[in-house]
């Protein structure tokens, strides 16, 4: 958990959930703070579910998710709180395709990924590449970004159960890094020299393609509270969306709700 203290905070602010959200929340936690030295936040990841719990256990005021609810986690807080919870749009992220260097097959379709993580391809041949096994590395069930592309690219299909599965986004890109034959997916905004980013039905995984709604998976980032925002919460949220806070989206990698001016 990351924690910040400005010189004499009077209130604290929790912030739990999505671990592709965790970097982006930390700037703008650290961004805020600079006008709000009277607000101490504290952020913390550990996937989009456990965000939810969180929540729901009273131990954070807002939820980072990568993803919609579920109807079990709107449940959740329906039987505890009587309220199904708020979403606030706060920034757009696409999910790439990570791929060896090394690997001569780069562009994928939507039908040749859904294969692929679901086993039915399990050679790089199938698809014109080496005579080397595919290996997956993925995300744990907690991820938002494990869902995410479950429910749009495979239509709900399980994942090959032979699947490696890792901690974090950084995880998956440090395993595909070493091996050859390693596919994962993730953020558009995590990099390594040893690593590709795959396009998809012949378009490239870039910002402006995803503002342009050309590239195939893409998504919103949330924030959820339990009710109607207030005090700290509301400043918060209410400078997220601010074109102050826009920039601190982009600064984090990730792509603004509009297009903010420099």
């Amino acid at each position: 958990m990351s924690c910040s203290l400005p010189q004499g905070s009077s209130h604290k602010l929790f912030i739990k959930g999505s671990d592709t959200m965790l970097n982006l929340t930390e700037i703008m936690a650290e961004d805020f703070m600079k006008v709000k030295d009277n607000i101490s936040i504290y952020v913390d990841g550990g996937g989009t579910r456990s965000g939810v719990q969180a929540l729901a256990n009273g131990e954070c005021q807002i939820c980072t998710a990568s993803r919609d609810l579920t109807s079990s986690e709107i449940k959740l807080l329906a039987d505890k709180y009587q309220s199904l919870g708020m979403s606030f749009l706060i920034a757009k992220d696409a999910l790439s395709i990570y791929i060896n260097k090394s690997n001569v097959v780069n562009d994928f379709t939507v039908d040749e990924l859904n294969d692929i993580f679901t086993g039915k391809i399990t050679n790089w041949k199938e698809l014109g590449g080496a005579d080397k096994k595919i290996i997956l590395v993925l995300r744990n069930p907690n991820s938002g970004t494990y869902q995410y592309f479950r429910q749009h690219i495979m239509k709900g299909a399980d994942y090959h159960s032979d699947a490696m599965i890792v901690g974090t986004t950084q995880n998956i890109i440090d395993e595909v890094s070493g091996d050859e034959g390693a596919i994962g997916f993730g953020g558009m905004t995590f990099f390594d020299d040893d690593v590709i980013h795959a396009s998809i039905n012949s378009v490239e995984a870039t910002i402006e393609n995803v503002r342009k709604d050309k590239y195939p998976i893409s998504r919103y980032l949330h924030f959820y509270t339990l009710n109607e925002p207030r005090g700290p919460v509301k400043n918060f949220i209410d400078w997220a969306l601010s074109p102050d806070g826009q920039k601190s989206v982009k600064k984090a990698g990730f792509i603004s709700l509009w297009e903010i001016s420099h």
